[in-house]
């Protein structure tokens, strides 16, 4: 990642403004879906993203390391109990086609998959729990799951916080190269690039 991009990551964290909104505004998923995902701040504190042979199901890289897409595998698996690894690694079994050809691969692979964003980006939209992509800033939501392309070339996810930056706009939650951290940055293109995807995990029960 470029310098300029991976500062401007780390200066937004600063920007974040005391948040108003009380916990009691949000529903149980979304109390329970920020809460797997702000405990991982401090815990995961670096970037890495090699190749990692894992355990399945349930596998998992340390916690003090990893990539943009570990933080929404352990929220998922903490707050939803849905295992990306095993949902995805199942769905790719038996429908390999539907998934994007980018890495030359012949078979379904449980130490990566999960762990690559166009590929959650499928599964997600398979399950439908896509939504329009949009500018508006009400229609994200805290707990949401988006996507973007940073320098319009690398894909990353995020999650959409529930404390607000001096943007107005809400904070995003992810690991973009320093570890998992929170800052003001959703709608800001010269960061995070254009948006490629926003998802709701809603219908499964907790």
């Amino acid at each position: 990642m470029q310098g300029f991009i991976r500062f401007s990551f780390i200066t937004a964290i600063l920007c974040l403004a005391s948040c108003s909104v009380h916990p009691s505004d949000f529903t149980r998923d979304q109390r329970k879906t920020l809460a797997a995902t702000r405990w991982q701040i401090g815990k995961t504190t670096s970037y890495n993203p090699s190749y990692k042979r894992l355990k399945y199901p349930k596998g998992d890289v340390p916690i003090e390391e990893g990539v943009c897409t570990d933080v929404i595998v352990r929220t998922l698996r903490k707050s939803h109990k849905i295992d990306l690894q095993k949902e995805i690694h199942e769905d790719m079994s038996t429908n390999f086609d539907a998934y994007p050809a980018l890495w030359g691969l012949t078979a379904p692979d449980y130490n990566i998959d999960h762990r690559r964003v166009p590929n959650i980006q499928a599964y997600f939209v398979r399950m439908g729990w896509n939504l329009p992509l949009d500018q508006v800033k009400i229609n994200y939501q805290p707990g949401d799951i988006i996507t973007c392309a940073i320098s319009g070339v690398t894909p990353h996810i995020m999650i959409v916080s529930d404390r607000k930056g001096i943007s107005g706009h809400w904070a995003l939650i992810h690991n973009v190269g320093i570890g998992v951290i929170e800052n003001d940055v959703l709608f800001n293109e010269k960061i995070t690039g254009p948006l490629t995807g926003h998802y709701r995990i809603s219908n499964k029960p907790l």
